[in-house]
């Protein structure tokens, strides 16, 4: 059996579509929307392809029409595409966030899964490291051979006692400084971190037809071109990023 594994889609279907794998079984782990402009195609893959889900924060802010405010850095972002999120969802998208689980037990080809977007404490919010003994922690009362996360947009695998913690990373926007999509698979021989290109140049291009204001187009730019978000000479997230490696032209905001 070959489970492919998706996690922060974030509205980009420019990079969902680029996962070519195939597979029996797919699982999401949530945030299907926000940072990215286009979420009701990700909303449909999801809603089609992924036989098991889970809600991340974002999904859950759009599908209760929380607004956010942020001066900076992601929480920034979050605030000025939530709008465009909410916006372009429709109704029955917009429960169909609602209504998926923040966890869920299931069993695959003999394997026990638990699937959770940020950790069992906190199933929406909190923020996993690679940390095998903080793994142990929040896995005393969880049962399963595969924990699988989200949230992060780093890709690992940790062993934590018997468990096995798979966050697959990003689709959309990842944040360890690879800028291609990014999933896992798990046949039999166990699980795979896996990566593939996907056409950036023109993610950013939609970036830059959306509604949204320079300094958001700017660092969206940054983050997809890079994997990473910039900071600004005082050390500050901020908007210039690492410099293009000139493979994706830096987006024109005239």
């Amino acid at each position: 059996m070959r489970i492919l594994l998706v996690s922060d889609i974030h509205a980009n279907p420019l990079a969902l579509d680029a996962i070519r794998e195939e597979f029996d079984i797919c699982l999401c782990i949530g945030d299907l929307v926000d940072y990215g402009v286009d979420p009701v195609p990700c909303i449909d893959w999801v809603r089609q392809h992924a036989r098991y889900a889970v809600r991340g924060n974002h999904d859950h802010g759009v599908a209760q029409r929380v607004h956010v405010q942020g001066v900076g850095g992601f929480r920034y972002l979050t605030g000025v595409t939530r709008p465009i999120s909410i916006e372009r969802v429709t109704g029955p998208d917009r429960r169909y966030l609602a209504d998926l689980p923040t966890t869920q037990m299931l069993t695959l080809n003999g394997k026990r899964f638990f699937l959770v977007h940020g950790t069992p404490r906190d199933p929406l919010d909190e923020f996993a490291l690679p940390d095998a003994e903080f793994w142990k922690r929040r896995l005393q009362h969880i049962d399963a051979d595969y924990v699988c996360v989200g949230h992060t947009h780093v890709q690992y695998i940790v062993q934590a006692g018997d468990a096995t913690v798979i966050n697959p990373g990003s689709v959309g926007l990842p944040r360890d400084g690879d800028p291609r999509a990014a999933y896992a698979i798990i046949t039999d021989d166990g699980p795979e971190l896996k990566r593939v290109e996907y056409p950036v140049a023109d993610a950013i291009a939609a970036i830059g037809q959306a509604e949204l204001p320079d300094q958001a187009k700017q660092l969206l730019a940054d983050v997809m071109r890079t994997g990473r978000i910039g900071k600004n000479g005082n050390g500050e997230v901020g908007l210039n990023g690492p410099p293009s490696n000139g493979e994706v032209p830096p987006l024109n905001l005239q």
